[in-house]
């Protein structure tokens, strides 16, 4: 996958209204995953596996880093069209930071656990676990990178709006939708090229960080299914923000 500079993305954000940050004292959304080296395997038979490669076979932390920044400056181009097309000034999200142990960085006065990647409203950043990340970037693809950055930096979108749902599961698909929209609008508008693999990419990294099937859809912090986020992630890539429940 490789992003380009300079262009904008386009596509309205029809009859929202910004709302000012909200300040609260937690993260506002994450893909969080239990202990371990990597997210749970897809049961995709595409798969890679120890003994193949990616599409584009890049495994390297430089190349992951330039990764998180392009999917960064693709995000911020797509988000501030956006927004001005609706009339609205956008701020963009403050920093997006790495982190290596446990309790390392905090939000809201809450240690971020390992295996994780979370947006956090009170500080206005994104912070993800490096060692997690870069396993995951290895394991599934540089797609998961621009889907991972996209579902928080969704996050922070919906903070910018004031959305706020009575249910954990609907910000997060919803969120899961939005980084569709940025992305599949970001490669009709050629802000993004797709590599051989890239779009299998997507799937089995939004499949990965699916809930348990037996988790209860109403549970605090429920995120969804394998099924329902990646239809909530294609529904947006394939529709753009219109199918994510904006308006």
């Amino acid at each position: 996958m490789a992003a380009r500079s300079g262009r904008d993305a386009r596509g309205p954000l029809a009859g929202l209204l910004i709302a000012a940050l909200v300040s609260v004292a937690c993260a506002g959304g994450g893909l969080a995953e239990p202990e371990g080296e990597g997210p749970a395997p897809s049961r995709s038979a595409a798969s890679p596996g120890p003994s193949t490669t990616r599409a584009d076979g890049t495994t390297s932390v430089a190349e992951f880093e330039q990764d998180v920044a392009d999917a960064q400056a693709v995000a911020e181009r797509y988000w501030a069209a956006q927004f001005k097309a609706s009339g609205q000034r956008f701020q963009p999200i403050r920093r997006i930071a790495p982190y290596q142990r446990a309790g390392e960085v905090s939000c809201g006065g809450q240690p971020l656990p390992r295996n994780n990647a979370v947006y956090c409203s009170q500080g206005d950043f994104i912070a993800y676990d490096i060692a997690w990340s870069v396993a995951a970037f290895r394991q599934v693809g540089d797609a998961f990178v621009f889907y991972l950055l996209g579902h928080e930096y969704a996050h922070g979108i919906q903070v910018r709006l004031g959305i706020n749902y009575s249910f954990t599961i609907q910000q997060e698909l919803q969120a899961d939708c939005m980084a569709g929209a940025y992305l599949g609008d970001s490669v009709r508008s050629r802000d993004l090229s797709l590599a051989e693999g890239d779009l299998e990419e997507f799937r089995e990294g939004v499949a990965a960080v699916g809930d348990d099937p037996d988790q209860p859809w109403f549970a605090e912090g429920s995120h969804g299914t394998a099924g329902q986020r990646t239809e909530s992630f294609f529904r947006g890539y394939e529709r753009s923000l219109e199918a994510c429940d904006l308006g």
